[in-house]
């Protein structure tokens, strides 16, 4: 008997129904979250619960922007079992206002985002222009949100000016990243009232150490000084060691709980640094004169006085409130200078802080011993600085060169840190830490697996110690993959929070740490203070009543929560925190997120500027590093302008290129050839998208640099053999093709190839 012939497709039809059978499970699911748009239209909803992002198509984009809190289900799978999702529910609203550009369009007037993740051009009814002219960059508040159907409208809130003005990156940029940047009308003028210099009641129940000779050492571009130092030596036990003072601005005097200045400062909850320009935490009276330890006058400060022993661990300390006098503004340049050479120039003008110098570099001798004693990481990485000019556009990126006047303050700073995280911790009093906790478990597994795959001879256990990564640091620092093993090094870790739970920091290799150094500038510095000034004084500090978080610290609240790992043991799980912790908490995940927003819009910023920089660059050749490879592309900067960009798959020839996310490199599948990070390229400068922050390369075949591996051989050249090789292909393509197939299979090849790249592109963030 015959059975019967089923129906064509029958067979495929039933064999994707078992393939997506797995998957169904999450089919209908719904869930909360936040819209994150694409610039290509489409969108992803984060998952308030941490799980992995789900694709929003272009039709589910339409009523919905960017920023938007929704209800989403999941209808269905893709062929990779990615996750594909419906809105169900407008749950919120962004209030985020947003920028852009006024344009006119056949009569009618819109602003075209400048963040191009909203995907539509907003409305504008012809009253509500605010006199803004074609082409000036406006602020727009919507009064009809958009839908299926229908495009946002709005009216224009603000006139920021002309795009090409000076500043105008850094006006977006605040807005943009909602950055706090105008002082409350009651915190200007409470600054106004407070005193122009130290007053003799001030004075009251410090310690006097205005003949001591503190100094401050800073780049010479600062205009807030919150620290200085002095070092003598001293026995310590039986034998030779030093006496170390960190003295730091005692803010905490001036700007009082609860007060307005400390409801803006909080606000801000740190300053924000951009090229030519500061948005400071404190008000200016404040942060560059009554707070600042200029030269010359005397100002308030608090003080970590340190025994430290000739090992460089600290064998005593003690806090306390005093006034001091600096002695001397120093640079890093000068101070550098100076040590490298006492009979020089630089020491001849400062003789009489030479031998004070000379001490603070012993003293970062010892603590740098200390320092790899317990196995602290310390890799060395390359930061750069814009130099603008008068008009606020680029007039070069220059590397900012790290001396021993760096790395000196640096540890000085540490030590204090260190010792304010233990004083805290031994009167068990509530206070925000800063910890940096270790790699997790997935990235310990693909740090593992890429430390294989290339060769190296040393790995990390499944509780790995900071000393494990700088073993591998220093024995790979020679190789010429060094740069490329250290990226990966780095992007194993975590990123720091600031907690009142003291899970110790990581990178440093220290059991606790907390930030005390800096609190013209940080504001979880300021509580650190007070917390100090409050056990000296046998008191508890009680945290006011502080304004409710924004939308950055909701977001961070929600990532940092989906890390928090289940207990083992159901019956250790953690008591209800009290509402004193939980403040401490709220406090702690606010001032984080809004440390995260400030390097956010500071790199928005110095983007910005280099695109416009490489604006007049466009077509010139440049040589550069490889410092990312990802699925669509290679991530290159250039070695003579300190710039990145994108080289993407398809501009890298007529291949198809795989990512091997273990070996972090694309490998062409025909010719073999491999980039990874730390590759060496030359390219050219194709595209620059100012909108978008991009910048585009296009890669040039020169030389040895894009030879396969496999090509590379002893008995002949390099170039000969890369030769053979691409030879030795197209030879077994026309074999399976036919005679004269070669080129049009190549052709069909590389349009395969750029599908499946742009197919990729499309599904990818920014």
């Amino acid at each position: 008997m015959r059975l019967p012939i089923p129906p064509p497709g029958h067979f495929r039809k039933e064999r994707h129904c078992i393939k997506n059978s797995a998957h169904t499970s999450g089919l209908l699911e719904e869930f909360e979250g936040t819209v994150s748009g694409h610039r290509d239209g489409h969108g992803f909803v984060q998952r308030d619960d941490g799980s992995p992002d789900i694709f929003l198509p272009p039709n589910e984009m339409r009523a919905v922007l960017h920023r938007d809190r929704v209800k989403a289900r999941v209808v269905r799978f893709d062929r990779k079992g990615r996750p594909e999702g419906r809105v169900v529910e407008i749950l919120e609203r962004s209030p985020q206002p947003i920028i852009g550009r006024l344009l006119q369009e056949s009569g009618v007037w819109l602003v075209a985002p400048e963040d191009k993740r909203y995907g539509q051009d907003v409305l504008i009814n012809k009253g509500a222009t605010a006199n803004a002219t074609v082409g000036q960059v406006v602020v727009v508040e919507l009064t009809e949100p958009p839908s299926l159907y229908g495009q946002p409208v709005g009216r224009v809130k603000e006139v920021l000016g002309e795009v090409d003005d000076p500043g105008m990156e850094i006006e977006i940029a605040v807005r943009k990243y909602g950055v706090p940047h105008e002082f409350s009308d009651a915190c200007l003028g409470m600054a106004r009232g407070l005193p122009d210099k130290v007053r003799a009641q001030d004075k009251k129940g410090r310690v006097d150490l205005t003949d001591v000779p503190l100094v401050t050492i800073d780049g010479e571009d600062a205009r807030d000084f919150d620290d200085a130092v002095y070092c003598e030596p001293a026995k310590v036990g039986k034998g030779k060691g030093w006496r170390l003072l960190v003295a730091i601005a005692d803010v905490s005097s001036y700007v009082e709980t609860g007060s307005a200045i400390d409801v803006d400062a909080y606000d801000r909850a740190t300053s924000v640094y951009f090229p030519r320009r500061v948005i400071p935490m404190l008000p200016e009276k404040l942060s560059n004169g009554l707070c600042s330890l200029n030269p010359d006058v005397e100002r308030l400060c608090m003080v970590c006085d340190m025994m430290i022993n000739a090992s460089g661990d600290v064998e005593a300390y003690q806090f306390y409130p005093a006034v001091m006098f600096s002695h001397a503004r120093f640079t890093y340049t000068e101070v550098a200078a100076i040590l490298s050479n006492t009979r020089g120039p630089e020491a001849a003008k400062r003789k009489e802080r030479i031998d004070d110098l000379l001490n603070l570099h012993d003293v970062y001798g010892a603590l740098l011993k200390a320092r790899r004693a317990r196995g602290a990481v310390d890799f060395e990485t390359t930061e750069t600085q814009i130099v603008c000019d008068d008009s606020g556009r680029i007039d070069k990126i220059v590397p900012r060169v790290r001396n021993d006047a760096h790395k000196l303050i640096e540890e000085a700073m540490l030590a204090a840190n260190v010792c304010s995280a233990d004083f805290i911790l031994q009167s068990k009093h509530p206070g925000l830490f800063r910890v940096h906790e270790g790699p997790t478990p997935e990235k310990i597994d693909l740090l593992r697996g890429y430390l294989k795959a290339t060769g190296v001879g040393l790995t990390v256990g499944d509780n790995p110690k900071p000393a494990e990564f700088q073993a591998i640091a220093e024995a790979t620092k020679e190789r010429p993959d060094a740069q490329q093993i250290h990226s990966m090094l780095l992007r194993s870790m975590s990123q720091a929070v600031y907690t009142p739970d003291n899970n110790g920091h990581f990178g440093l290799a220290f059991e606790a740490y907390t930030h005390f150094t800096s609190p013209i500038r940080r504001y979880p510095d300021l509580l650190v203070h007070r917390v100090i000034k409050a056990i000296l004084f046998k008191r508890k500090y009680q945290l006011p009543t502080l304004p409710t978080p924004g939308e950055a610290h909701a977001k961070l609240a929600r990532r940092l929560a989906s890390r928090v790992r289940e207990p083992e043991n159901k019956l250790e799980q953690k008591t209800k925190p009290t509402p004193d912790q939980q403040a401490w908490e709220a406090a702690g995940l606010h001032c984080s997120a809004n440390e995260r927003r400030a390097d956010e819009a500071s790199r928005d910023v110095e983007a910005w500027l280099k695109c416009k920089y490489m604006r007049e660059h466009l077509g010139e050749e440049y040589s550069g590093v490889v410092t990312a490879a990802t699925g669509f592309g290679l991530f290159v900067t250039l070695d003579a302008m300190y710039v990145e960009g994108l080289v993407h798959i398809t501009e890298l020839g007529g291949e198809y290129f795989r990512f091997d996310e273990m070996r972090q490199e694309l490998r062409g599948e025909r010719t073999g050839i491999r980039y990874g990070i730390g590759s060496r390229v030359r390219i050219q400068v194709s595209r620059v998208d100012l909108d978008g922050r991009k910048i585009d390369f296009r890669l040039v075949r020169e030389a040895d640099e894009l030879l396969p591996r496999s090509a590379k051989d002893a008995n002949g050249s390099s170039m000969q053999n890369f030769k053979t090789a691409v030879k030795k292909a197209f030879t077994n393509m026309s074999g399976k093709a036919g005679r004269g197939e070669p080129k049009s299979t190549a052709g069909a090849a590389r349009k395969s190839g750029d599908k499946k790249a742009s197919a990729k592109s499309r599904r990818s963030r920014k």
